[in-house]
C-alpha cells in the first residue's frame, strides 16, 4: 500500500513538469471500442491535471494494430488485449516498460427494450427462430468477437448460431446493428452497455459461458512524439480514481 501511494504521489508530481513550455502539448490515443463510453471522462481528467490535450480515436484493436504497422501517430494505444501490444513490442514499435494491463472486460448479451427475447436463458435464446440476426464485432479484427465466438463455441450452439451471425468491423459497430434494429440481439461488452444510450434503450444479461479472458493493456508508442506525456497517461489509468470509474461501467482491475 505505501508503494502504491508512493507512485500515485510521484505520478501526480510528474504531470504538470511534462508540460513545460507554453503551447499545451498533445496526445493521440487509440482507443478500443468498449471504453466509448468510460474514457472521455478519464481523457478529460487528465487533461485537467496536466494541461494537455487528449485526442481519441475509438475503433478495433485490430485495425488500430494494423494502422500502427503502417505508421499511424499515435502516442498510446489502449487495446482490446493484451496480445496486440506485446506484438507490437515484439516488433519493435511500442515500448516493452510501457506495457501494462489496465482492465479485463466482460461480454453480455443486449437487446432493445421493446424486444420479447428472454435473455434470462442465455446464449440458448439465440437457438431461437424468432431471432433472425446476432450482431457481434469482427473476429478478425476484435477481441470482443474472437471472445462472442468462443463463448458459442463453449455453450455447443456455435453451428446452429452461426447463420444468424452479422458483424460490425468493430463492438461499436455491431452494437449500431441491434440499435438500429439490423440484429435483434448483440454480443458486446459490458462497458458498452451501461453507457448512457445504450442503457436507456435496452437490457442485458451477462455471458456465463466459456471465453478466453479479455485483459485489456496499455502501451506507448516507441514513435510517440510526446513520451513522457504518454507515460503519464498510462500511469493515470492505474489510479484508484481512474480504476473506480472503471467498475462503474463494468470493468475488473488488474490485480496491482
Amino acid at each position: 500500500m505505501i508503494r502504491h501511494s508512493l507512485r500515485v504521489i510521484l505520478i501526480a508530481c510528474a504531470l504538470p513538469a511534462v508540460l513545460a513550455g507554453q503551447t499545451p502539448k498533445k496526445l493521440a490515443v487509440a482507443a478500443a471500442s468498449d471504453l466509448q463510453s468510460v474514457l472521455p471522462d478519464i481523457a478529460q481528467r487528465f487533461e485537467r491535471a496536466s494541461g494537455a490535450r487528449v485526442t481519441v480515436s475509438y475503433g478495433s484493436s485490430g485495425t488500430f494494430f494494423a494502422q500502427i504497422q503502417n505508421g499511424a501517430p499515435f502516442d498510446v494505444f489502449l487495446s482490446a488485449d493484451v496480445d496486440y501490444p506485446r506484438q507490437l513490442v515484439g516488433a519493435g514499435l511500442a515500448d516493452a516498460s510501457t506495457l501494462q494491463p489496465y482492465a479485463t472486460g466482460h461480454l453480455v448479451l443486449w437487446a432493445r427494450r421493446e424486444s420479447k427475447i428472454d435473455l434470462g436463458r442465455g446464449l440458448a435464446a439465440l437457438t431461437d427462430k424468432q431471432i433472425r440476426h446476432v450482431a457481434i464485432a469482427n473476429p478478425k479484427y476484435a477481441p470482443y468477437g474472437r471472445a462472442a465466438v468462443a463463448a458459442l463455441r463453449g455453450a455447443g450452439i456455435y453451428d446452429a448460431v452461426q447463420p444468424k451471425l452479422v458483424m460490425g468491423e468493430s463492438l461499436a459497430q455491431a452494437a449500431q446493428l441491434v440499435e438500429s434494429g439490423n440484429a435483434d440481439v448483440g454480443l458486446l461488452s459490458r462497458s458498452l452497455v451501461l453507457g448512457p444510450t445504450l442503457k436507456a434503450e435496452g437490457t442485458y444479461a451477462d455471458v456465463v459461458a466459456p471465453y478466453p479472458s479479455i485483459e485489456q493493456a496499455a502501451v506507448v508508442m516507441k514513435a510517440s512524439r510526446e513520451p513522457s506525456l504518454a507515460r503519464a497517461f498510462i500511469a493515470f489509468l492505474r489510479r484508484d480514481d481512474t480504476g473506480k470509474q472503471l467498475e462503474r461501467f463494468g470493468f475488473a482491475l488488474p490485480r496491482r
